[in-house]
């Protein structure tokens, strides 16, 4: 199971997982749902630390 680092939503399953987006933020890989992946896009890109969405 996956649990998105900024809301909390869990993916119960690997292939509901795969629209899910990922990073390595300071050396700890994160994910996040498609959902928040879409609401920040430009900060993802943007190489921002979560902390700063």
């Amino acid at each position: 199971m996956r649990t998105c680092d900024l809301c909390g939503r869990t993916a119960a399953d690997a292939a509901a997982a795969l629209t899910w987006t990922t990073s390595v933020e300071r050396g700890r890989r994160r994910a996040y749902c498609d959902v928040c992946s879409r609401e920040h896009l430009r900060s993802l890109e943007g190489k921002l630390d979560a902390e700063h969405f």
